[in-house]
């Protein structure tokens, strides 16, 4: 059976606004599962479905998360290691949809623009990665470890991503654990298990902003930077901050859409 949560976003009963029609662009059908949980001549998918969105603030705006994450809870969260997580001006908040109505008229306020609508299908044990930064380059990216030192690590060319993992809880139905952290996960595919086994090993996991929760349809969690980082060379610089011209702050909402297993 599938179940399915439903978030509303509001555009208001006043006059349109310049960033309205922005916000029309988040419907419904972004944050629902599909109804059936089959697809066109296959059997019953047995996975956790879940919808990413993304969205950019201008980074003069930034401040608006810090009335964000007093909304959010954070007891749900389990931090590998809180200190390192905080250290990396990483922030993060567990919600439901009942509360979605609020956070989305502050982003509204603040000029933000959902800019992207990614579906995952995670079966049970397995992970997938967002893409989040590309590197053309190779170059070395600063983060403080779970030892608390400031550290650095070469990577690149290549794609930094954040790694969602969905694990069945036994016992329980409707509702799985999450496991989420960036990564520069290989972009190099193989069926050579020898060959699989040393690209593995050259992926780079960064556990120290790492951290899991339970889940089920209609809970959510808000990724963001607790500031906003005006570099390229910082974990959260990369994660969270688009330069350029008019440079904007990222911030990615992770809601369960539905739990087919």
């Amino acid at each position: 059976m599938a179940f399915t949560c439903t978030v509303i976003l509001l555009a208001g009963c006043s006059a349109p606004e310049k960033n309205d029609a922005l916000w029309q662009q988040v419907k419904i059908t972004d944050i629902t599962p599909s109804r059936s949980g089959k697809l066109a001549g296959t059997h019953f998918l047995k996975t956790a479905d879940f919808n990413i969105l993304v969205f950019e603030i201008p980074a003069e705006d930034a401040n608006a998360l810090d009335n964000i994450w007093p909304i959010l809870y954070t007891q749900p969260l389990q931090f590998n290691d809180y200190d390192a997580f905080s250290a990396n001006s990483f922030s993060a908040g567990f919600g439901q949809t009942r509360m979605w109505n609020e956070i989305a008229d502050l982003l509204r306020t603040a000029g933000a623009k959902k800019t992207e609508t990614i579906s995952l299908l995670l079966p049970d044990g397995q992970a997938n990665e967002v893409a989040i930064a590309r590197l053309n380059n190779k170059q070395t990216i600063f983060y403080v470890s779970t030892t608390g030192s400031m550290e650095g690590a070469t990577i690149g060319p290549g794609g930094l991503s954040l790694r969602i993992k969905a694990e069945k809880i036994p016992g329980s139905r409707g509702v799985c654990k999450v496991g989420v952290a960036p990564a520069f996960p290989s972009s190099v595919t193989t069926l050579i298990p020898q060959l699989a086994k040393r690209e593995k090993s050259r992926e780079l996991l960064f556990s120290c902003c790492g951290f899991s929760s339970k889940m089920s349809p209609g809970d959510f969690i808000f990724l963001g930077p607790k500031k906003y980082i005006d570099n390229q060379i910082t974990l959260a610089g990369l994660f969270f901050s688009r330069p350029g011209r008019r440079p904007v702050v990222r911030a990615y909402l992770l809601v369960c859409a539905g739990i087919n297993y």
